[in-house]
């Protein structure tokens, strides 16, 4: 594909770094210095200009481009790009944008603005924080086929009852798939005789019920429910909305705020959370209020070392897990490996959304494992695959090394795939396939 991404920043750089192995890639900037640096890190065409001009997207071949991506730090700017690009061009176009208000235009009459899709980063990365929150001891949680089947990554702890496990004793569930073991840096799929190492992390597919009894067997001490007590600490759009999602699914979160203004129109906006006026990093304040007694901390503040701050006097005060909001992502997994349970980048949250439609064989849902060790896709099945009318167990034998059948879905009703389960054309199947070789797994399912 050719692919135009307008803004070379943090995200753009970053979905630009995603494709350009496999894509034809062009980046317009406006800042000379940026285009300087794509053009010498990036294998990418990278041109000065203002992507909400006609001129500009001519010189960046758009006539040629099958996709747009416009992921500046202006929702304005990456709406009119949109509309611009689709004016001239046949390109499917993708914008970016953090106001919720123009995603629910968009939601109202597709294609408004000129938009085929749209990606809005607060709200993405508030639904990735709440799938968190209600399953413990999980790292990742993603939903696949409407919500039948669900991805989830957990981190094996020497405490865990499951550790020195092998998978054959650790899988006692009925809709379970162990997908991936990750380890030292490298994947390992796994067989029945693959023992479960403390520091590990396992990827699991399977129904929302299995995921959470597995959960449980990984952390029998964290028990997920509505009687869990979070507290979200920032009332920035991605506070607000961890805050709001929480109360749809009937949990009461605290939110502490600093600004008397915005802390006022958060207590309007949510009647289900207490809000409360101070600064998250007062030691005498947060243990006042008891703090240190929630099940879990969310940092949304408007920094990544803000946030790391205040996950850290969150443990110390004796909070059991803390979720921070980290934009950039190299510092992930270094927040934590200095004590952040589970940090989550917007970029990495964006970069799944758009991925999807970068695949060869079309990806109906994808989460990144890792940033890009793996991806597990959600595939329909059309009578070309390679799985259609055959036995997993005979037609997996002609797919690459590396990739696992994690579910499928037929009918909206769950299958666990075993060796002779046979997939019919409409099926859905969540495949667990190595990043070497994904395109390859998504063009021939």
């Amino acid at each position: 594909m050719r692919v135009i991404i307008i803004g070379a920043g943090q995200v753009g750089e970053s979905i630009a770094g995603d494709l350009d192995e496999d894509h034809e890639v062009v980046v317009v900037e406006r800042d000379a210095n940026r285009v300087e640096d794509l053009t010498y890190s990036l294998d990418v065409l990278a041109v000065e200009g203002d992507g909400t001009s006609v001129s500009t997207l001519e010189n960046a071949g758009i006539e040629r481009a099958d996709m747009v991506i416009a992921s500046t730090d202006d929702d304005e700017t990456n709406i009119v790009a949109c509309s611009t690009a689709k004016a001239i061009s046949d390109a499917f176009t993708i914008a970016r944008i953090k106001n919720t208000e123009y995603l629910r235009t968009w939601e109202r009459s597709e294609k408004a603005f000129g938009i085929d899709f749209m990606v809005c980063t607060n709200l993405l990365t508030a639904e990735a924080i709440v799938r968190v929150v209600g399953l413990p001891a999980a790292r990742d949680v993603d939903p696949f086929a409407g919500g039948k089947v669900q991805m989830a990554e957990f981190e094996i702890s020497a405490e865990s009852p499951v550790a020195d496990q092998t998978v054959r004793e650790a899988d006692r569930f009925d809709s379970l798939t162990f997908a991936a073991v990750l380890r030292n840096g490298s994947v390992e799929i796994p067989r029945g005789e693959t023992v479960i190492q403390p520091g590990d992390r396992v990827v699991v597919i399977g129904s929302p019920t299995s995921v959470q009894e597995f959960a449980r067997s990984v952390a029998p001490d964290e028990s997920p429910g509505t009687a869990e007590e979070v507290v979200v600490v920032g009332g920035s759009e991605i506070g607000y909305h961890v805050a709001r999602l929480l109360e749809e699914r009937d949990f009461h979160p605290r939110l502490i705020e600093q600004d008397h203004d915005r802390a006022r129109e958060l207590a309007e906006d949510l009647p289900g959370t207490i809000v409360m006026e101070s600064d998250a990093t007062d030691i005498a304040f947060l243990e006042r209020e008891h703090v240190g007694e929630a099940d879990m901390l969310v940092a949304a503040l408007d920094s990544d070392e803000k946030n790391l701050l205040v996950s850290l006097l969150a443990q110390r005060l004796g909070v059991e897990r803390t979720v921070a909001v980290i934009d950039t992502t190299a510092y992930v997994e270094l927040f934590e490996a200095v004590g952040v349970n589970v940090g989550i980048s917007p970029r990495e949250v964006v970069a799944e959304e758009i991925t999807r439609f970068t695949h060869a064989g079309g990806a109906e849902n994808v989460a990144l494992i890792e940033t890009d060790k793996a991806e597990v896709l959600e595939i329909e099945v059309d009578r070309d695959s390679a799985l259609v009318d055959r036995p997993i167990q005979e037609s997996v034998g002609t797919l690459p090394a590396g990739v696992v059948i994690g579910a499928i879905t037929r009918d909206r009703e769950l299958i666990t795939p075993r060796g002779d389960t046979v997939v019919r054309v409409g099926d859905h199947v969540v495949v667990f396939a190595d990043a070497s070789v994904v395109d390859e797994v998504a063009e021939r399912l």
